[in-house]
């Protein structure tokens, strides 16, 4: 296999080599990747192509098949009319950006979190709740971004692009990705999907509801936040249970939506 690169001319605003353990300036560019009329791929080097082809083919191998015309696992007795579908291309975060200590652990177990469930809430300093403020208007940021792309056509894995990247762009860390081996770097849960969906090739349908799970890792605090949308003509039965899910919030008992705006 020989791997061959293309030289492009550099603009204003300077690519990053994009294997995900370096983050030097690149200078060349895959040809497959034009030639199939993707968003091009820069690298720095054939070296760091080399390395990361085994992650990068994977983008040429979907953008030639008609992954989504194909649901996944046809013979399971689905409870509904929504079918999986394939997942895109794996996504990765720039070593320069600080991650949550399970990304490095196996199976994506936070020993932090279960540390903190055993103490008890913890009380935070005027200095940590700002951090906390920001950390959650990031997040909000994010999630208006993949609210502004959802429309009929649009697939989840697209939406799930634009929150990884929109992460990025913040200096954040998607929380999902990784955390307990979650492949994906926000959760879009479809119809019957109660919660934590996983983004995949499945475009949106008329009449869909999609509710978007945004978490974002930012200065050593997550952001954490979802909303659901409508998807083009959706019907009262649909609109009714969004309605009446957001209302739940003002009146159930204890540490309501309410409760903490007074």
């Amino acid at each position: 296999l020989i791997f061959r690169l293309l030289f492009f001319r550099m603009s204003t605003e300077s690519q990053i080599c994009q294997r995900p353990e370096c983050n030097n300036v690149a200078k060349l560019k895959c040809p497959t990747c034009i030639k199939l009329n993707l968003k091009p791929s820069y690298f720095c080097c054939q070296n760091c192509f080399k390395e990361d082809w085994e992650n990068h083919k994977q983008i040429h191998k979907l953008a030639t098949m008609n992954q989504t015309s194909k649901t996944l696992y046809p013979e399971y007795s689905y409870t509904g009319k929504l079918r999986a579908y394939a997942q895109g291309v794996p996504r990765f975060v720039p070593l320069s950006i600080a991650r949550p200590e399970y990304v490095n652990v196996m199976g994506g177990i936070s020993y932090e979190e279960r540390d903190a469930k055993n103490r008890g809430i913890r009380i935070l300093s005027d200095e940590e709740i700002e951090g906390l403020r920001l950390a959650c208007r990031l997040g909000r940021e994010v999630l208006n971004e993949a609210a502004a792309a959802i429309d009929v056509g649009v697939t989840t894995d697209e939406i799930d692009r634009i929150v990884h990247e929109a992460c990025i762009e913040r200096d954040c860390y998607p929380s999902p990705l990784g955390y307990l081996g979650f492949p994906r770097s926000c959760c879009t849960s479809v119809n019957e999907v109660i919660c934590h969906g996983i983004p995949d090739l499945r475009p949106l349908e008329d009449g869909d509801i999609v509710n978007v799970d945004v978490t974002v890792y930012h200065r050593g605090f997550h952001g954490d936040l979802n909303e659901t949308f409508f998807v083009g003509n959706v019907d009262d039965d649909s609109k009714k249970l969004v309605r009446v899910a957001y209302e739940s919030l003002f009146i159930l008992a204890g540490n309501t939506v309410k409760l903490v705006m007074s």
